[in-house]
């Protein structure tokens, strides 16, 4: 029970971050299209501004020293390019997104939102997860 409460303001967290991304129009499947025909410059601001606090967020944990929530260092080393798997990937990462109208970060607020449809997408995504865990050994890093 102590530790359900520990992880109790994480799950806040997730839960004002999706009602943010309803209130943001960011789960919209005409704001996505939108953006991919480009006529609107909403889902572009929405990309860069979370960049940019992405990047300032690696630099506030390399220069102050936050620990993970465990208490654990944060490393965070990059990752080696790939060519093969980091083409493969975004293809499969981009027909996802042209054919459910979603990015995967979206996707529970979009099931907390009432599109019960986007269950199958969730459940499929899983699957991928699974796929990839399963052949992780035969596919080139």
């Amino acid at each position: 029970m102590k530790q359900l409460a520990r992880y109790a303001k994480f799950f806040l967290i997730g839960v004002y971050f999706g009602v943010v991304l309803i209130k943001a129009e960011v789960i919209s499947w005409f704001r996505i299209q939108e953006m991919f025909h480009f006529q609107s410059i909403h889902m572009y601001g929405v990309l860069a501004t979370a960049i940019a606090v992405g990047v300032a967020s690696v630099l506030i944990i390399r220069i102050s020293g936050l620990r993970a929530a465990d208490g654990a260092a944060i490393d965070l080393k990059p990752k080696p390019f790939n060519r093969v798997a980091n083409i493969a990937g975004g293809l499969i990462f981009g027909f996802g997104w042209a054919l459910t109208g979603a990015c995967p970060g979206p996707l529970y607020a979009l099931l907390g939102a009432g599109y019960a449809v986007i269950a199958l997408v969730i459940a499929s995504a899983l699957l991928g997860v699974v796929t990839y865990g399963v052949l992780r050994p035969r596919l080139p890093h």
